[in-house]
């Protein structure tokens, strides 16, 4: 197709009427493939891409930690901030709630339905979420008084 509207370009069959804008659409794919056949070549002429480890430490510094540092050792636990860490020794439950890469418990509050329904939600639950269901109900039912 290409090939038929260069040739047509060629003799010089511009000036006439020939399909309507079907010529004119022929005529535009050959010019854009002429021109992709000239920046081909230019690109043989591209040495390619060079790789430079000695300037990498530069870009190092740019990208951000995928986690947070792991937190200094305190002498009272919890800090003054309330953060405190995970149990050295995990006990054995039948659940797990992994910490969030900030070394935060994932307990957010949600609060939807026009701002009346509020809910605590928590995350990254891992193993037998009815048993952590179940031991936060009993939980809060001893204590809040009702």
């Amino acid at each position: 197709m290409a090939t038929l509207a260069f040739a047509l370009a060629r003799v010089g069959l511009r000036k006439g009427p020939l399909l309507g804008g079907w010529r004119q659409r022929l005529l535009a794919a050959a010019h854009t493939r002429q021109v992709s056949a000239e920046t081909s070549s230019a690109e043989q002429k591209y040495p390619g891409i060079i790789e430079s480890t000695n300037e990498y430490r530069f870009v190092e510094r740019l990208i951000p930690p995928s986690r947070a540092p792991v937190p200094p050792k305190h002498d009272s636990h919890p800090t003054p901030s309330g953060w405190s860490p995970p149990q050295d020794p995990l006990p054995d439950l039948s659940y797990f709630v992994r910490r969030s890469r900030m070394h935060n418990i994932p307990v957010y509050t949600d609060t939807t339905f026009r701002g009346y329904r509020k809910m605590t939600v928590i995350r990254k639950i891992e193993g037998n979420i009815w048993a952590l269901e179940n031991e936060v109900k009993e939980l809060i039912t001893q204590q809040s008084p009702k």
